[in-house]
This record gives structure tokens, C-alpha cells and sequence, in this order.
């Protein structure tokens, strides 16, 4: 399959949820398309199906700067910082939902295996290392299309992640935050220093053998970008869709 990659920058969690929902809306006309981007500034995207109020601090995150958005694909809310996060729009493979997630994640495995490091599959969506959570993934389907999105973490700050995200029962926090803890690993705490754009490269090279894809990039056309400023204004930055649940 020919897989058009763009080697994003960082950007607003509006922007980043619009362009991704407007390359799955376009990908009949515009095919196959793997995005590899950050959030600037720091943000939490919540699932689908979540209620942002039971899920996220929303007065600590207006304290903090942080942007809040809800994303279409599925999943629980997630803490976006030192991170690389990648979206793919493809035609949804033969078989079951979960062959397609684990064709996707052979995308990050590969580009792990690249860096020297043994990841495999957890469940449904994880991928760990060393038995720990390095990358979490979600999905939807609409449009004719499948939009993955999923997380390669580079680095965490379980503290600050948790000033954020809502647990169940407050006085089990210090519980919950060890147990996070010792279930949670990054790049950086498996002695990985790199830059940004050179781990956009390996991830988009894993991509490519996982897929047995031919990679080319192209900008953009005007018809995806002006649907996605439509999308970032009318949809993704109303209170209407962040509190819809």
C-alpha cells in the first residue's frame, strides 16, 4: 500500500483531534495517511465515552495551561506531554477489530525493535516493555475508514499526570500513583535520549515494514486543511462536544 506520512510539529489539542477526524473524513480521496505529531501546549484527551468532569481537574488544568479535548476514537483519558503520538487512516483491514489493532501496533514494535527494545502486545490496545506500559492505543471506525490513535511515551510525571486525572477514591491516591508507577515505563527511564524528529523517522519506519507500505510525503491539500479549521472552531474547541458526556 503507498502511506503518505507527515512528520508534524507540535500542536493545540483542537487542531491535532480536527486534522486527524479530516484526514479520516478524506481518505477515500486522499488514501492512506500516517501522522506523527506532540501537543503544544501540554494537554489530557479524554475518550469518546467519557465524562470530562468525573474523568479530569478541570480547574487545575485551567490553572496549569493545559488544554482539554475530547477525542472520537475510544479509550480513557490521556496525559499528553513528553510524548510521540501517532494517528493512521486506513480502509479497515479483513478480520476482527482486534487483528487491526495488532496490525497497527506492529507499527510501534517495529520501531521499538529499531531502538533495541523488546515491546510486545498487552490486551487489547497496550504494548509494554519489561512488562510494563509503554504506549496505549485507540480506535473508531466512521466515515467508510478506521482512525487509530496511540502514544509512544518518552518520558512521564506520574505525580503531575494524577494532579490532573481523577482517581475513583481520592484517599487511595499515593496508592494508585505507586501502582501507576511500577506499571508505567518511557523511552527515557529505558536510557533512550533522542530528538523528537529522529524518533518521528524510526516510528514511521516501523510503519512502513509492519504495513509493507511505500512512504512518500505531500503537503496537504487546501479541501483537508480548511475542513479541519472547521472542525477546530465548530466542533473540537465547544463546550458542547468537551461536555457532551
Amino acid at each position: 500500500m503507498e502511506l503518505r506520512v507527515i512528520f508534524d510539529e507540535k500542536h493545540k489539542a483542537f487542531w491535532n483531534m480536527a486534522l486527524d477526524e479530516s484526514l479520516l473524513m478524506h481518505l477515500k480521496d486522499a488514501g492512506p495517511t500516517l501522522r506523527l505529531y506532540g501537543w503544544n501546549p501540554t494537554a489530557v484527551s479524554i475518550g469518546y465515552f467519557q465524562s470530562l468532569e468525573e474523568e479530569v481537574n478541570v480547574e487545575r488544568a485551567k490553572e496549569m495551561g493545559v488544554d482539554l479535548v475530547r477525542r472520537i476514537t475510544g479509550g480513557g483519558a490521556v496525559y499528553h506531554k513528553w510524548e510521540l503520538t501517532y494517528s493512521i487512516v486506513l480502509p479497515p483491514p479483513p478480520g476482527k477489530v482486534l487483528d487491526s489493532y495488532k496490525l497497527i501496533e506492529k507499527g510501534l514494535i517495529e520501531a521499538f525493535k529499531d531502538l533495541g527494545i523488546e515491546a510486545k502486545y498487552s490486551g487489547i490496545n497496550d504494548i509494554e516493555v519489561n512488562g510494563k506500559k509503554i504506549s496505549g492505543n485507540a480506535q473508531t471506525r466512521k466515515y467508510g475508514g478506521l482512525l487509530q490513535h496511540g502514544t509512544i511515551l518518552i518520558d512521564v510525571d506520574i505525580e503531575e499526570m494524577f494532579s490532573l486525572l481523577k482517581v475513583p477514591r481520592e484517599k487511595l491516591k499515593d496508592k494508585i500513583i505507586k501502582s501507576v508507577k511500577d506499571r508505567v515505563t518511557s523511552l527515557s527511564a529505558l536510557g533512550i535520549d533522542m530528538e523528537f524528529q529522529e524518533l518521528q523517522k524510526i516510528v514511521a519506519e516501523g510503519f512502513k515494514k509492519a504495513l509493507d507500505a511505500d512512504l512518500y510525503e505531500e503537503d496537504l491539500n487546501r479541501e483537508i486543511i480548511n475542513k479541519a479549521k472547521d472542525l477546530e472552531v465548530h466542533k473540537y474547541a465547544t463546550k458542547e462536544w468537551l461536555y457532551r458526556r
